[in-house]
């Protein structure tokens, strides 16, 4: 299969995140955008390694991997104190905190 399939589809999936990242208002559905979006840069750092035969993007896709999962981490924790406070996951009422 040609790797030129995977950066489409990595380009597609990039795609559909940031549009989800700016129309939608939930900070769960916004979350998971960048997750889709750290998820398509993966794909296109693998299939750039596997196009020029080198190790490097996979190397580079471990890491984002690793930064990902302290994303998770810090992010929910976030979004369970807005929630605690607001009883709301929107965006919109997340600049109510800082009063």
């Amino acid at each position: 299969m040609d790797p030129m399939n995977y950066l489409y589809l990595s380009a597609l999936l990039f795609t559909i995140g940031a549009a989800g990242v700016l129309l939608r208002r939930s900070a769960i559905v916004v979350f998971m955008c960048v997750e889709l979006m750290l998820n398509a840069t993966n794909l296109a750092f693998v299939s750039f390694a596997r196009l020029h035969g080198q190790l490097d993007g996979q190397v580079v896709a471990f890491f984002t991997m690793v930064v990902a999962a302290c994303e998770v981490v810090i992010g929910l924790a976030i979004i369970m104190g807005i929630y605690r406070v607001r009883h709301s996951a929107d965006v919109d009422d997340a600049h109510l905190l800082a009063q």
